[in-house]
This record gives structure tokens, C-alpha cells and sequence, in this order.
């Protein structure tokens, strides 16, 4: 341990003085007037010592979080209730979020402002990377209902706006997956329940308000401004998508008033000259940075 480490160290026969080299004899040191006799050192390094080993007996304290609000779970003084709608949000659309862990641990996320603005009984958090019906029997059942729809961008997917126009049975719920693009993509290709549902995109010209985080693209949306293009469309009311909104631009206009800076897309900036590493050797890294210039999808 570091403090009895100290001690042994302190009770050097040479009983250097600090700054002093290895070179001087303990009668130099004693007569630059800054030493103590090598005697005198060594019964105060052991009193030293013995008041370093008695703090290892002290009780350690947990380090105290701030009080967060049970509503909107932000830290009491940080509050976003008063952009929260007074009552839950009134929608006949199930909701379900499938969040990779890493996000439930981020300060920033958007989720439980999200879950603030529902119903509990029509927003649904599911924390994993891999779902089964052996772990989850109720999103297994959801995934293979005729009116369950995944929101996740692709070549297969649907618009939704379109679909709900065709489509014989209107949707009642829609999944969302909730974590980094690689993290979701992650989660969409090695979780085959997540393939059962008819996969949808949103077709939107709008860009992400969510300006505090780095998106890949101009078009990018976090997962509260999917969630609420999406019940906007499923619930054909506008005043969802306001409302959604709405939390999530005053938690933005709060982290930029305290210093944060607005973070502007991948896109943005490879296409500015403004990316500030150099680009990845990687062919496979390389060519979605290629994409992103290019504006294609990936």
C-alpha cells in the first residue's frame, strides 16, 4: 500500500533531504540546516506511518449522485419537467424501445424523456443485445404480430407514410432500436425476432434538433425524434411530434448555454474539409466515409 510504501522510503539511513543528491553524507545535510538527524527522521517517518495506517480504518463513504427527478430523470436541479406535457400524452400506438446497455448509462440519452411524455402502458423499455423468446416471451410475441412494425432504415424497408395507406391491418405498435448506428445495426442483424416485423423508415427532409451528439449524417435523427415523426404519422396528429419535441430542445438550448458546442454531422464535415482525424486506412471504414461524402445511405 502507497502510504507504507512512503514510510520505508522516509527511513533511508542516508535520510536524504528533499532535493538533496544521493551523493551527500548525512553530516552535509545536517549542516544545510533543512535536516533533521537520520534518528530524529526515522521516529517521524514511523509516526508518519502509523497515522497513514490507521486511515485505512476509516469507514469509505459511496460517493453521493444528485438527486435526480423520478419524472424525467435528470438531476433535480437540471429539471426538464416544465417542457414536459402536464398530463401523458394520449396515443393508441405501443411503443417499444430496444436499448442497447451502453446507452442506459449515458447522461445525455433521450430516452426517459421520451417515456415521460407516454403513457407506461404504451412505452416499453427493453435493455440487451440479444433477445430470444426464451428471455423475453412478451417482445417475442410482439415481433410476430400482423401489426407490428420495427423502424430500421435499409433497402428492405418501407416507407411509412406509404405503408399505413396500403396496408390491410394498421399498425398498433412499432419497435425501435435505441444506440449508436453500429450498435443498432448490431442488434437489428443478430436478434432474427427483430426480422419478423414488417421493417419501415421515416422519408423525412427534417434534420436532427438533437445537436449536443455527432450523427453520421445530416438526416440522422435520434431515437426520441424517430419515435415522434413516427406516432405523428401512426396517430395522424402533428401536435405529438411538437410536443416530443419539445424536452429535447430545451435539454440542447441547456448543455449549449453551460458550454457544450453544437456537434455537426460526419457528412457536414467531410464534405466542409472540417474532419479533424486523418482518414482511416481500413478499406471497409474508408469507403463509408466515401458514402458519407457522396450522400448515399449506408
Amino acid at each position: 500500500m502507497e502510504p507504507q510504501k512512503e514510510a520505508r522510503t522516509s527511513t533511508d539511513p542516508v535520510g536524504r533531504a528533499p532535493g538533496a543528491s544521493r551523493s551527500q553524507r548525512p553530516d552535509e545535510e545536517e549542516r544545510q540546516g533543512g535536516g533533521a538527524p537520520p534518528a530524529a527522521a526515522a521516529v517521524d517517518a514511523e509516526a508518519d506511518g502509523a497515522s497513514a495506517d490507521g486511515l485505512w480504518e476509516l469507514p469509505v463513504e459511496p460517493a453521493e449522485r444528485r438527486p435526480e427527478c423520478s419524472r424525467c430523470s435528470r438531476p433535480q436541479k437540471v429539471c426538464l419537467c416544465p417542457f414536459l406535457p402536464v398530463h401523458p400524452l394520449h396515443v393508441s400506438t405501443r411503443l417499444y424501445i430496444v436499448q442497447h446497455p451502453a446507452e442506459e448509462s449515458k447522461v445525455l440519452r433521450t430516452v426517459p424523456l421520451l417515456a415521460a411524455c407516454l403513457p407506461q402502458d404504451k412505452c416499453k423499455v427493453k435493455i440487451g443485445r440479444r433477445f430470444s423468446e426464451e428471455r423475453d416471451p412478451e417482445l417475442s410475441t410482439v415481433c410476430r404480430k400482423s401489426d407490428t412494425l420495427i423502424l430500421y432504415p435499409g433497402a428492405e424497408a418501407a416507407n411509412l407514410e406509404e405503408f399505413i395507406l396500403d396496408s390491410p391491418v394498421y399498425p398498433s405498435t412499432i419497435i425501435i432500436i435505441d444506440g449508436t448506428w453500429s450498435q443498432a445495426k448490431d442488434i437489428f442483424y443478430k436478434n432474427s425476432l427483430f426480422r419478423l416485423p414488417k421493417q419501415v423508415q421515416l422519408k423525412t427532409s427534417i434534420s436532427s434538433q438533437y445537436v449536443i451528439r455527432t450523427q453520421p449524417t445530416n438526416r440522422c435523427l435520434s431515437t426520441l425524434e424517430c419515435a415522434a415523426v413516427a406516432l405523428s404519422i401512426l396517430e395522424k396528429n402533428n401536435y405529438i411530434q411538437e410536443t416530443l419535441l419539445r424536452p429535447l430542445q430545451a435539454l440542447c438550448s441547456f448543455q449549449l448555454q453551460h458550454g457544450a458546442q453544437i456537434r455537426l454531422s460526419k457528412e457536414h464535415l467531410l464534405k466542409n474539409g472540417l474532419y479533424p482525424k486523418p482518414m482511416p486506412k481500413n478499406k471497409r471504414k474508408l469507403r463509408k466515409m466515401e458514402l458519407l461524402m457522396n450522400s448515399v445511405k449506408i
